[in-house]
């Protein structure tokens, strides 16, 4: 175990690591109405571009890590996202900003995909969970912040500034970095091709223990998705919040993503990450039942939307953690790649929710909430699932 992981300067890194991709898109949430008036195209594209590349990237940079260690990816996803943050801050049209979206997303993913395999090289199951809690709650600094800076900057000045304020986070992180120790020393590095890689990503998708955790959190995060590039349009342009107040709404739900990450890190503890789950996904599952009902018979307005997501959001807090150990602890040797597949999963998951809002968008809060009830019952089957095979497991082995 590394015990300088322990230091609160090196949580803070490893926090901020794990924020790069709430960091990188809730910051401008609040110019997307803004943007795509000024550069005459979807919006939501850039969110699309953005989470195709962290997704792609990662499967990448997994192996990468696990044969060269976890700070030299660090240093060049770092300048790779300083760079694209100031292409998307030059950018004159939709299609320039999408690119250099994608080019950002490819060194962004290397945070908080690097983060979690760091964690992982550092500590136990339990002690991990409590860990990626403890990072959870930190990072949510940035969700709750990045919008309301979003929202306060577009008052003063153009949408491009949110960008350069990304290029300073990105400097400033590439020297924090220095700092940072590795993790995983040369004796336990793993020197594979690229098609060991993705040999190893088979096995991965082939360990059905592994899959149901990971497929758990990505239908969440599907979900999750569709409420953080849906809301700006729900509060924004159907309710009509203000955009310097549109930061707020979505800061309460990182509170409660705070507040369960600290709850977490107790009841881990005390209770399996498998019970914890099934009560968080099923949490989550009831809040987007009620919203879609609220949404569909058009009562409650706005503060009903909000509660009902608060109460969804909040869960992450648990599921994120518990499900991310889970499922590296069912893939140990591998685990930069399997930290890698389970990001790309995870985030490339906003790329069906960007584009099912894009396709079904119908002018009202509808299309969000449907999608979130979807997928957020999709995550509650795959935790089912694993109750029945394991009750038909049992029954067979008591009947040897």
């Amino acid at each position: 175990m590394n015990n300088k992981l322990h230091g609160p300067l090196f949580l803070a890194i490893l926090s901020t690591l794990m924020a790069f991709a709430s960091l990188s898109t809730d910051i401008y949430l609040p110019a997307m109405p803004v943007m795509a008036k000024d550069l005459q195209g979807d919006a939501e594209l850039t969110v699309t571009g953005f989470l195709i590349g962290f997704a792609l990237a990662q499967l990448v940079w997994g192996p990468i890590s696990d044969a060269l260690g976890r700070r030299l990816p660090l240093f060049i996803g770092m300048v790779m996202f300083t760079i694209g943050s100031a292409g998307c801050a030059l950018s004159t049209d939709i299609q320039q900003i999408v690119f250099w979206r994608v080019f950002q997303a490819f060194g962004a993913c290397t945070g908080p995909m690097l983060a979690r395999a760091m964690i992982r090289d550092s500590f136990t199951r339990t002690r991990a969970a409590q860990m990626l809690s403890t990072l959870l709650f930190i990072m949510a600094i940035a969700p709750i912040a990045g919008p309301l800076a979003g929202g306060q900057i577009i008052r003063v000045t153009s949408w491009h500034a949110v960008f350069w304020l990304l290029v300073v986070i990105g400097g400033l992180m590439f020297l924090s970095l220095f700092i940072l120790p590795e993790t995983l020393p040369p004796e336990k590095r793993v020197k594979v091709s690229l098609s060991g890689a993705f040999r190893n990503y088979f096995m991965l998708l082939s360990n059905r223990e592994f899959m149901r955790y990971t497929l758990c959190l990505t239908f969440f995060y599907v979900a999750a998705y569709a409420f953080m590039t849906g809301s700006p349009f729900v509060y924004i342009s159907f309710f009509g919040v203000d955009p310097q107040y549109f930061g707020w709404l979505f800061a309460l739900n990182i509170v409660g993503v705070m507040v369960m990450s600290l709850l977490n890190r107790r009841l881990v503890l005390h209770y399996s990450l498998e019970s914890l789950l099934k009560i968080a996904v099923g949490v989550a599952a009831f809040a987007t039942l009620i919203l879609a009902l609220v949404v569909k018979m058009q009562v409650g307005g706005v503060v009903a939307v909000v509660v009902s997501i608060f109460m969804f959001f909040s869960m992450n807090g648990i599921i994120a953690a518990n499900s991310t150990t889970a499922a590296m602890e069912a893939a140990p040797s591998m685990a930069g790649s399997a930290s890698a597949l389970i990001g790309s999963l995870q985030y490339g998951s906003g790329i069906v929710s960007s584009l099912l809002l894009a396709f079904f968008r119908d002018g009202t809060p509808w299309t969000m909430a449907w999608i979130m009830l979807v997928f957020a019952f999709a995550s509650v089957v795959m935790l089912l699932y694993r109750a029945k095979s394991t009750s038909a497991g049992e029954a067979a082995h008591s009947g040897l």
